[in-house]
């Protein structure tokens, strides 16, 4: 009976190391999953806080920049990037604020009112040629229109004499060429979450004998508002950070967007400006950061429901 108890025992003390292998395995894994989770947050965060860092810092000069600055002694010596920046007569900086705000915001408003009217067609109406439509503007996007700059840039000088405010270095312009995109993969995301949405509703305004714009006002357009958030968001930060395009059409320093004017900083091969260029680039952060907060209930919906039909 000794015998058998000890057999057991030495049974059972041959398992527990055995048991105790899953539960190593799991923490090595929970520890290389926390590893790469830390390695992307810093990887991710490292160019802000470089931004940031460069922004305080009071030489200005990015052969001189270190990741904790020097010579910052007191608040003053940390806005000294800020205040060169707003209180130089040479740079209308809330002048180029204010011309990306109007741009972006009439960029973002025309480009819902289009997709949102593409989309509510294309999902509710059958005719002719609409699948051959919807994959056209679905191919025409894959070019970006850096290859078509030359050509946007003629159309443009060719419409000026014509409609002045369309033409070159006019905003009218900008919007314009900023328009034609609009209606890529704005709409395609639309009508995704359109076609979410009962025709029930649309059949039940008709019987009660509304029109094909009361439905889409009143029943349809208070319940596509999440993606319609998305479309804002993606127009608006796209706009506020587009570029190459600003710079081509934009000549006169008073008109120009905030990307284009900060570029002005650190384009010249002797007289880089980073600390400006950083400090502006953390006020243009700005309003998008608020966008994205005051939106944020309905970004993930409207990214979601639209790419299931229900």
């Amino acid at each position: 009976m000794a015998n058998t108890l000890k057999s057991q025992g030495s049974a059972l003390g041959a398992i527990r190391p055995a048991q105790s292998g899953p539960g190593a395995m799991s923490i090595a894994v929970g520890a290389l999953r926390l590893l790469f989770i830390v390695v992307i947050i810093v990887f991710t965060l490292f160019p802000v806080l470089w931004i940031i860092s460069a922004a305080i810092n009071p030489a200005g000069s990015m052969s001189s920049q270190t990741f904790i600055p020097q010579g910052v002694d007191s608040v003053d010596d940390m806005l000294v990037n800020v205040r060169a920046l707003l209180e130089d007569p040479q740079v209308p900086f809330w002048t180029w604020v204010l011309n990306s705000l109007v741009v972006s915001s009439i960029t973002t408003l025309l480009t819902l009112a289009i997709s949102a009217l593409s989309a509510y067609s294309f999902s509710r109406f059958r005719f002719t040629g609409r699948r051959q439509l919807l994959v056209t503007i679905l191919l025409i996007q894959v070019f970006p229109n850096l290859l078509a700059m030359v050509a946007l840039y003629l159309l443009l000088l060719q419409i000026g004499p014509y409609i002045p405010f369309l033409g070159l270095n006019q905003h009218g312009g900008l919007i314009l060429l900023y328009l034609g995109g609009a209606m890529g993969v704005n709409t395609w995301l639309m009508k995704g979450f359109f076609d979410t949405i009962p025709r029930d509703i649309d059949e039940s305004a008709m019987v009660d004998g509304a029109t094909h714009w009361q439905t889409f006002v009143q029943l349809i357009f208070p319940l596509v508002r999440p993606v319609m958030a998305v479309v804002a968001i993606l127009a608006f930060v796209g706009t506020l950070n587009e570029f190459v395009l600003a710079r081509i059409i934009l000549q006169d320093r008073e008109k120009w967007t905030l990307m284009v004017g900060l570029f002005n900083f650190v384009e010249a091969e002797f007289s880089n400006d980073w600390g400006k260029f950083a400090a502006g680039a953390l006020m243009a952060a700005t309003p998008v950061v608020i966008l994205y907060i005051s939106l944020q209930k309905y970004i993930v919906g409207g990214l979601t429901q639209g790419a299931v039909k229900g």
